[in-house]
């Protein structure tokens, strides 16, 4: 299907949050657990849907839309969730939250006789900035002939979240964006140097801790190395105009990857792309996370060749890829 109207809007942290997901995709359970209050262990399966939606539009053309992340949980029970990422505090996502969680619904709705069953799923923003104003929960109320219903859409703000809790909760997946907590006080880091050392200890703090879950299994040196990777490229990102904290803080989270460390991310790395081959065949929608794997991969600077077995494609896909790039 070809759509009249196309757009679609990526930024720098939409990438970083679907490659996180992509990559880590077990980093996302203890996010749900928090927003949703919900009581996963861990051990559930976790399975993507389609993230390209074809919204109709009233001039009878079609506008394509990528959600950040629409996937269900199949543990006890399956339930569906949407959980989106915006760098600012806006109410004007709840407008997307409802066309995409309407057209999540119509996607997977079960026609039966003369009857059409929609499922909503479960949705959720991550906001990277917020204000005091920025509510804890947002709703969507639709007025219908059969009655009024509301859904919740509940609020992250990884701004509230320091280092300690982001640890105690295992929320892993917020520690790329923890730079946003620093953000006001870029320009003063970047003159004052005493200041600068108070933020790079804060991240040598982070990857001791990162090292120290590596070093007793609870993470693997795949997934320590995306995070890092991540944060690193937010911080281009997000203080490109202040080069003593961007090159400060990958002083840190950067550097080179030893010997032992590549071959133990480049086994591992193998083991989870003929996994998602398997699990999911290469579908349309999963082609785009695979190439956001890849581009990941070559930072570690594999060649070409392995890079297209561990995420299960042909080499000249991959090289297409890097050509792009």
């Amino acid at each position: 299907m070809e759509a009249e109207s196309s757009k679609v809007v990526n930024t720098p942290y939409d990438d970083v949050f679907r490659t996180l997901l992509n990559d880590c995709s077990s980093l996302i359970i203890p996010v749900i657990n928090e927003i949703f209050d919900e009581r996963y262990s861990g051990d559930e399966e976790i399975v993507f849907l389609p993230e390209t939606h074809f919204l109709n539009q009233q001039d009878g053309g079609e506008e394509k839309r990528i959600t950040d992340a629409s996937f269900k949980i199949v543990g006890k029970e399956e339930k569906k969730f949407l959980y989106e990422c915006q760098s600012t505090a806006d109410s004007s996502m709840l407008v997307r939250i409802f066309e995409y969680s309407t057209q999540i619904a119509l996607d997977q709705g079960e026609i039966t006789g003369n009857q059409l069953k929609v499922e909503i799923p479960h949705s959720a923003v991550l906001f990277l900035r917020c204000k005091d104003t920025t509510p804890d929960k947002m709703m969507i109320e639709m007025k219908t002939p059969g009655g009024t219903v509301c859904f919740d859409v509940m609020v992250m703000k990884s701004q509230r979240y320091g280092i300690d809790k982001i640890f105690e909760k295992k929320l892993l997946f917020l520690i790329p964006f923890y730079i946003f907590t620093h953000e006001r006080h870029f320009a003063e880091y970047n003159k004052n140097k005493d200041k600068l050392e108070v933020l790079k200890a804060e991240y040598t703090d982070i990857r001791n801790r990162l090292d120290s879950l590596l070093e007793s299994g609870h993470i693997s040196a795949y997934t320590r190395k995306i995070i890092m990777e991540m944060s690193d490229k937010v911080v281009e990102n997000i203080a490109r105009k202040y080069e003593n904290v961007r090159e400060g803080v990958k002083s840190v989270m950067g550097g080179k990857v030893l010997e032992h460390e590549a071959k133990t991310i480049l086994r591992e790395g193998w083991k989870q792309g003929h996994k998602e081959g398997e699990d999911y065949g290469m579908k349309k929608g999963r082609l785009e996370q695979a190439r956001e794997t890849a581009l990941n991969l070559r930072t570690i600077s594999l060649d070409e060749s392995t890079i297209a077995k561990m995420v299960n494609v042909s080499i000249e896909l991959v090289r297409e890829w890097f050509d792009e790039k």
